[in-house]
């Protein structure tokens, strides 16, 4: 989907063509926002399996495997087997995690390894093996290498939170963390090398309309400090609460369960004045909030950033789980939550149907799939012996909705992007990207050049229209060519929206006209 998952699929493929894995360039301009680690083995996988969705998609996915292997290895490390295998269900089951490996971004490769980096310092705490503290600060390294200074510092969050309120003061210090920062600084190298090469040293470079960008700075401070601080140019001015707002549909169906849990945690620590039991831990509540604290901050924040704490959210759901089930405890909060999370469930599985049958129409075999799905859903909801409904329902429920949300829907969501839908054709058609120019269009764009395998150029008047063959255009381009008089056919005619950001209008089938304006590829004569 345009702008990121498209945008950084194409920097993925600039870089195959090119070589240069040192140096970021976008459609061939200057790069300078995210760290390379994503558009490197992006590349690499794009090579074996060529310069297509799976292809960029690939190596995101796995991490993302992983991701819930280590969210299940840390939380039977804190607790027990049970709640380790819960607490992986939950984070694989969450709306965010259906989102970020259908639209790939930095956040799936993040978010894996600061998961891995917690679970493996947390072994090494336990048991003194200098294995795993290596091994957490690659993890570590990978992560600033995906999107900076945050891979560390949500750690650092996690354990200095526990640390202080078990008053274990002796694990801040240790002579083994040297070599972990070494480790972390060897990996940085690359990258640094080529931030300095291709800014630092050049100056005169104009950034984000800024002269004298340093490339070195921006990654260790101004993309991620400098966003509190108000260094960083860019600001949306969000408060506090934009994130949480936006746990209300990324977390789902879990988030009406993380909330009690975590005021349980909290409300337990009050009454123990601050201080954790050695059994207890806070890794992951205070890895939580001072995460969130920090992230809402920032005076740039968009919903998927929140994602980075999801595997921790997971543990301390799946540990309320263990006590409402198995342990027998806060009955009330049991008997309250099982009907309420049934509701919630329930009309998700409803707005799916919704989807398939009135906002995006589909045919018989879409239908009876959904139904034959509900029934096997239904089952679960009506099994009076099965142990655990409030689990089972809700993951069977959100799977359920996602797979005809992955399967259907984005793919039909997918027709209104006009990059793609032209891409592939251009693709298909053998016609090269220098051939081809866009005027006055509207769209981000940012699909066209990764699945046509070319950057295809753009001009803001008809006397830059050299040796093209193709323009792409909107209806004000069009009018524009006829009374230039130019002659042409029309190769492809679509409709046009910017598919990341729906909207009621767009989603209802009679208004959708007045929001799609149409799009053309035109062969000129």
């Amino acid at each position: 989907m345009d702008i990121d998952a498209s945008q950084y699929s194409e920097i993925s493929r600039e870089m195959l063509k090119s070589g240069d894995y040192l140096h970021v360039y976008d459609r061939g301009m200057e790069y300078l926002d995210k760290p390379p680690f994503l558009f490197w083995v992006s590349a690499a996988s794009m090579k074996v399996f060529g310069i297509n969705n799976f292809g960029y998609k690939f190596p995101s996915i796995l991490f993302a495997i992983f991701a819930i292997f280590a969210t299940y290895k840390l939380g039977r490390l804190l607790y027990n087997e049970v709640i380790g295998r819960v607490a992986a269900l939950v984070f694989a089951t969450c709306q965010g995690m259906f989102l970020m490996t259908n639209d790939i971004r930095c956040d799936t490769i993040l978010v894996s390894s600061v998961i891995t980096a917690i679970w493996l310092m947390q072994e090494w705490i336990i048991k003194r093996n200098l294995v795993y503290l290596l091994a957490g600060c690659f993890a570590t390294g990978i992560g600033m290498l995906t999107k900076g200074p945050i891979a560390l510092m949500v750690p650092l969050f996690c354990f200095t939170c526990d640390w202080v309120l078990k008053r274990q003061w002796r694990h801040f210090i240790h002579p083994a963390y040297l070599l972990g920062l070494a480790v972390i600084a060897i990996m940085l190298i690359p990258m640094s090398i080529g931030l300095y090469q291709q800014f630092d040293l050049h100056p005169e470079k104009i950034i984000n309309g800024r002269s004298g960008v340093s490339g070195l700075r921006f990654f260790y401070w101004s993309q991620s400090f400098g966003r509190i601080t108000g260094e960083n140019p860019w600001k949306n001015d969000v408060d506090l609460s934009f994130l949480f707002m936006n746990m209300l549909w990324s977390f789902l169906p879990w988030i009406f369960l993380f909330l009690p849990a975590l005021a349980i945690t909290i409300i337990q620590l009050i009454r123990q004045k601050f201080r954790l039991q050695p059994q207890q831990e806070w890794i992951t509540t205070g890895g939580f909030l001072v995460t969130y604290l920090a992230l809402g901050s920032s005076a740039y924040q968009l919903p998927h950033y929140i994602f980075i704490v999801y595997p921790l959210a997971a543990i301390i759901i799946a540990k309320l789980l263990y006590e409402l089930v198995e342990e027998k405890k806060y009955p009330w909060l049991y008997n309250f939550m099982k009907p309420f999370q049934t509701i919630v469930i329930s009309l998700i599985v409803l707005a799916s149907l919704l989807l398939i049958v009135y906002v995006f129409p589909a045919g018989a075999a879409i239908i009876a799939a959904w139904t034959a799905v509900f029934i096997c859903w239904l089952y679960i909801a009506l099994n009076k012996k099965l142990k655990g409904k409030l689990l089972w329902l809700s993951a069977g429920g959100i799977i359920f909705v996602n797979i005809f949300l992955t399967n259907y829907v984005y793919y039909t969501l997918l027709h209104y992007q006009a990059g793609s839908q032209v891409g592939k054709y251009v693709h298909i058609q053998s016609i090269s990207a220098n051939n081809i120019i866009y005027y006055r269009m509207e769209d981000p764009l940012n699909a066209l050049h990764f699945y046509a395998q070319g950057v295809v150029n753009g001009i803001d008047s008809l006397k830059y229209l050299k040796d093209q063959k193709y323009i792409l255009t909107m209806d004000k381009g069009l009018s524009d060519l006829q009374q230039k008089g130019y002659v042409f056919d029309t190769a492809i005619q679509g409709k046009l929206f910017k598919v990341s950001e729906l909207t009621p209008g767009f989603l209802n089938p009679r208004t959708r006209d007045k929001e799609t304006p149409s799009y053309y590829l035109l062969h000129l004569k």
